[in-house]
Order: C-alpha cells, then sequence, then structure tokens
C-alpha cells in the first residue's frame, strides 16, 4: 500500500514537470528571445531560492538543536560529535549515490563557464543541497553560500540545456541562478548582481544586467516571504560613521588584507595534506572530523557557518559567546574574550580546510564573514582596552571587518560593500566599508594576484579573468584543433619513401617516430627541398641524416598562452604536440587564430 502512495505521488510531481515544460516550450515559441531569457530568469531564481531555503533552514535547526542539548551537558561534547557524523556522512552519501565524487566550490563554475561553455552536470542541482546540508547543517566548520552558487548555476545551465539556448544565453542564465542564490542568502539583490558580475562574468553589457537583476529581485522575494528572518544574518542597530576614527579603519583594512592572505595560504595546506589520502576516504574523513571536533570542543563558536556568534560579537554584552566553554567562568575578564577572539580569528582556516579536506562539502565564503567580524571585534576591542580611544563603536568594527576579509579573499571589493551594505539594513556604514575593502583588496592583491578560490585554475589557465584576450584564448580547446591524421615515418625508411609521402599529402612536415609512437624528431620539408630536388643525394641520404629537432614541443596539458608563446618563439607554422609522452599529431598557428576569432564573435553577450 505504501508503495503505491509512493508510486502516485512521484506520477503526480512528473505529470506537474511536464505542464511546466510544456508550458516553456509554449512560451520559446510565441516570445522573442529576449523576453524568453526574461521569463527564464524568473524561473532560475525561483528554484534556487528553494534550494536555498531548504538548505537554510535545515542548518540554522540543526544548530538550534546542538545548543539546546549543550543546556543538558554543559559542555560542547554535542558539538563536537555532530561534525563528526556530517563529515562521514557526506562522504557516504557522495561515495554511494554520487559516482564517488562531487566538484566543491564556485571555481568549478567560473571553471564551466572559461572551459565547457557553461555546461554544469546535471546532479549539482541536487548534490550541493545534500551534502552541504550534512556538513555544515551538522556543524562543519564552512559555509553553503559555495554550494548555494554551484546549485544556482547548474539551475541555469540545465534550464538552458533543456531548452537548447544558445552559449551566450546558457552563461547569460548560469549567472542569473549565482545572483539569485546569492540574494536569497542574505536578502541582498544588489549584492547578488555584483557577485554575479563581479566574480562569474568578467565581461558583461548592460543588457545583461536585466536577467541579472530580475533573478536577483526575484530570488530576494521568495526568500523574505518563506524563508524565516532568523535564519538570515541581519543587523538592526542604528550605526552611524564617525570620520575621527577613519585612521583606526585603514588599520583594519591593512589587517584585513594580511588575514585574508593568511587565510587563504592555510587553507590550501590543509586542502594539500588531504589530497595525500587517495585510497581510503572514511579514514581521511574520520582522521580530519576528529581533529575538527577537538578544535570545537575548544572553540565551539567554530561550529557551523557561525553566523549567531557574528550577531552576538556585535550585540552589547559579547561576553555571553565564552557561554558553555572551558572559560565560561572567565566571562567577566575582557582580555580573555580578545584572546579567545584572536585565537578564533587563526584557527578558523584550519578549521574549515579540514572540513572541507576530509571529505565535507561547503565554502569559504560565510567564513570569510565570520574571520571578518571577530577581526573587527579584536581590533576595536584591542584599542579600547588599550586605552587609545574609549568611545570606538566595536559593532561598527565588527560589521565592517566582515567586508574587508570578503574583500581580500574573493577580491570582490564591490560585492563585499554592497552585501554588508544591504543586511546592516542601511548605508551609514558605506564610507568606512569602502575604506576597508578597498585597502584590503589592495593589500591581498601584492601578495595573491587571483582570489583564493580560483588561484589554481587561474595558475593553469582553466579560469577566466580580467584580461578579456586570455580568457577568449583559455576557451579554446586546443587538443580539438590538433591535426591527428597525420602521415609519419621511422628511421628505418628510406628518403625515396618519404618523398612518396610528401607527393601525396599537403604536409611540410614528417614526424619521425619510434616503434612506440615517441617522437623522434620532423623533417620539414622546407629545409629538405633541395635534397627532394637531386637523385643522387635522394639515393645516398638516410632518413637520420635530414631529420631536426622541433624548435619546440606542444605538451597535451600545455595552457593557451604556453601554445601562443611557443610558436612564437619558434616562428613556426606548425608544431607537434605529444601526450603521455607519445606523438598526438600536428597544431597549426592560423587554426588556433581562427578559433579565436570565432570565440572573439561568440563570447559578445549582447
Amino acid at each position: 500500500m505504501t508503495n503505491r502512495k509512493s508510486v502516485s505521488v512521484q506520477l503526480f510531481f512528473r505529470r506537474i514537470a511536464r505542464r511546466f515544460e510544456s508550458v516553456f516550450f509554449l512560451a520559446k515559441t510565441f516570445l522573442s528571445e529576449r523576453n524568453f531569457i526574461y521569463l527564464s530568469s524568473v524561473a532560475v531564481a525561483i528554484s534556487c531560492a528553494f534550494a536555498v531555503i531548504i538548505l537554510k533552514s535545515f542548518a540554522h535547526n540543526v544548530f538550534k538543536f546542538a545548543n539546546y542539548a549543550n543546556e543538558y551537558l554543559r559542555l560542547p561534547y554535542a558539538n563536537s560529535i555532530f561534525p563528526i557524523i556530517g563529515i562521514l556522512l557526506t562522504v557516504f552519501v557522495v561515495k554511494r549515490f554520487l559516482d564517488g565524487s562531487i566538484e566543491k566550490g564556485s571555481a568549478k563554475v567560473l571553471y564551466a563557464v572559461a572551459k565547457k561553455g557553461g555546461i554544469l552536470p546535471k546532479k549539482q542541482m541536487y548534490a550541493q543541497i545534500i551534502t552541504s546540508s550534512l556538513t555544515v547543517g551538522l556543524g562543519g566548520s564552512a559555509g553553503l553560500e559555495s554550494p548555494i552558487v554551484v546549485t544556482g548555476a547548474a539551475f541555469g545551465s540545465n534550464f538552458a540545456q533543456k531548452y537548447k539556448l544558445s552559449q551566450k544565453d546558457r552563461i547569460l542564465l548560469l549567472a542569473c541562478g549565482v545572483a539569485a542564490g546569492i540574494s536569497a542568502a542574505f536578502n541582498a539583490p544588489i549584492a547578488g548582481v555584483l557577485f554575479a558580475i563581479e566574480v562569474v562574468l568578467t565581461d558583461v553589457s548592460i543588457s545583461a544586467f536585466i536577467p541579472i537583476m530580475i533573478s536577483a529581485a526575484t530570488g530576494a522575494l521568495v526568500s523574505e516571504m518563506l524563508l524565516d528572518q532568523e535564519v538570515l544574518l541581519s543587523f538592526k542597530q542604528n550605526l552611524t560613521f564617525n570620520f575621527h576614527n577613519t585612521p583606526y579603519y585603514i588599520i583594519l583594512g591593512i589587517l584585513a588584507g594580511l588575514v585574508s592572505v593568511y587565510h587563504a595560504r592555510n587553507f590550501r595546506k590543509v586542502e594539500h595534506f588531504f589530497s595525500r589520502f587517495k585510497n581510503n576516504t572514511y579514514k581521511k574523513a574520520l582522521f580530519g572530523a576528529s581533529i575538527l571536533a577537538v578544535l570545537i570542543f575548544f572553540f565551539p563558536t567554530l561550529f557551523g557557518e557561525g553566523y549567531e556568534s557574528i550577531k552576538t560579537l556585535s550585540a552589547p554584552n559579547p561576553e555571553v559567546l565564552l557561554d558553555n566553554t572551558l572559560l565560561e567562568q572567565f566571562e567577566n575578564k575582557q582580555w580573555v574574550l580578545l584572546a579567545f577572539v584572536g585565537i578564533v580569528v587563526l584557527l578558523k582556516s584550519f578549521a574549515t580546510g579540514l572540513t572541507l579536506g576530509s571529505g565535507g562539502n561547503g565554502g569559504n565564503f560565510a567564513p570569510s564573514l565570520f574571520v571578518g567580524s571577530y577581526l573587527g571585534f579584536f581590533v576595536a576591542k584591542s584599542i579600547h582596552l588599550l586605552g587609545l580611544s574609549t568611545t570606538l563603536p566595536i559593532a561598527n568594527f565588527t560589521i565592517v571587518g566582515m567586508a574587508g576579509i570578503l574583500s581580500g579573499l574573493f577580491h570582490a571589493p564591490l560585492t563585499a560593500i554592497f552585501l554588508i551594505g544591504e543586511i546592516t539594513g542601511g548605508y551609514d556604514l558605506m564610507v568606512p566599508l569602502m575604506i576597508v575593502s578597498s585597502i584590503s583588496f589592495a593589500v591581498s592583491k601584492q601578495f595573491e594576484n587571483h582570489s583564493m578560490d580560483v588561484k589554481a585554475l587561474a595558475d593553469k589557465g582553466e579560469v577566466f579573468t580580467s584580461d578579456k584576450d586570455k580568457n577568449i584564448l583559455q576557451s579554446i580547446d586546443f587538443l580539438s584543433l590538433v591535426e591527428t591524421d597525420v602521415k609519419s615515418i621511422t628511421l628505418e625508411k628510406t628518403l625515396e619513401q618519404l618523398i612518396d609521402y610528401l607527393s601525396t599529402s599537403s604536409q611540410v612536415i614528417i614526424p619521425v617516430l619510434d616503434d612506440r609512437q615517441k617522437l623522434l624528431g620532423i623533417i620539414d620539408f622546407e629545409i629538405i627541398r633541395p635534397i627532394v630536388f637531386n637523385p643522387y643525394r635522394i639515393k645516398f641520404t638516410e632518413v637520420k641524416e635530414i631529420l631536426s629537432d622541433p624548435k619546440e614541443i606542444i605538451y597535451h596539458d600545455d595552457g593557451m598562452e604556453t601554445i601562443i608563446e611557443k610558436f612564437e618563439n619558434s616562428n613556426q607554422a606548425f608544431l607537434p604536440v605529444t601526450k603521455n609522452g607519445k606523438f598526438y599529431g600536428l597544431i597549426s598557428k592560423i587554426t588556433i587564430l581562427e578559433t579565436y576569432r570565432e570565440k572573439l564573435k561568440e563570447m559578445i553577450i549582447e
């Protein structure tokens, strides 16, 4: 009986889905291309907003449950156990139901834009929701925003694929999903738009703003209607800016930039350490989660996203942060609270690295806000306790600090400024937000050319940057341009046989290979031309005598910048390509340049 009900429910939802699909196919037929994109941006945004509501609500309710348990245990035992369970469950789900792998982080969205024409797999529409709910909801020290970004991008990408939209529109709807996700997560539509443009789309025209703005507004509206406002990170204090405090904000900006670099580098080191555990995923998960549990035992605020503790720090009584910790008896000791906050700033990168490196799923967006608020509090409280300024508004620094770390880590100062402006319910702190965000960005940029999420991909040329020409080159899959149907010879062949090859082929370069297909050298027709027209030399010249080393060899994993540089250095029209130590084919410089011109036309978003 139960199975029949389950089947009938599935059939009901399938019928609903088919009806929606038929409506959109009909709309595509009657609406103009631009109007259909507007309609699509609304549909994508609503889907993303519901995903955000599920994620946020689950994480918040688990956090409340953990704190409820602590009321009886009096020590953060429950907070230490939950993350282990969450990470192990995440690994189990990935291994059992998601083919053993899941793409983490917003960098994967940028990779899809740069290398895959905005195509993301269907499983990303639900995989991120399930796994990040388990990891972060059960206390993993990471954020839900990166999974939200990937989920939103997947909704936009797969919607475009479903209705056979062009690559240009597919990437645009992908960005719409990202904007809607961020907007719904913070009820901050302007920040959603800016994040999509600053981080996802490196080159966008004015007309592309409209669908992105529609998506962001729709995401915020659905979130406002259905999501419990207690779940959102928001501040109700009356915040004002006093220009006399400007020097202290400058100090905060400098420290935010340095801490951003510290956080990014430590996080990468921890992730790199766990990348060595390749065989036993459960052992890796248990090892990493156990260390995380110890950190959370001593510093309970590392549990989950940490948004509740951010609100606590900005409230009039931040000392309650020490409740249910081993330092609870020192609640009235201001220096103890300051030391606690300072240590947490330094430990958060390790906690997030342990969470994600051991197999959990999440991101660094929420940790950046967490670290920023703690750093802002630490700076203002230190100045206050040292007697340098007794009137410094600690709440202001706690809030502005979030923008500093977000800007420094993600290299997105506009997103940082307007996100904090929106979640504080006003723009009275706009000046200090601009000061801290811009200085932090500038300092971070001195040490790291790329944001922490995209650094590894950018170094390999697998993600778009602000360099438009470089972006177009990176979007070219050069292996698809390699001519693999190439005539080659071995050293044992005679020159007469080589000439027969040349007479029936348009090739000007003949690769010489051994019996294992390894490239020994090349024969350039232009170099051997005098021999070809001399019968005597043809008869008495061996292949090895006219063999020459290629001026450059292109490897299958070379980036397009490297390939272009090799063509320029060698001054050759064709170069050999090798893959896994074997000859793969020849590539033409003219073919690359023609592909570049075609990509240039495609990538202009109207």
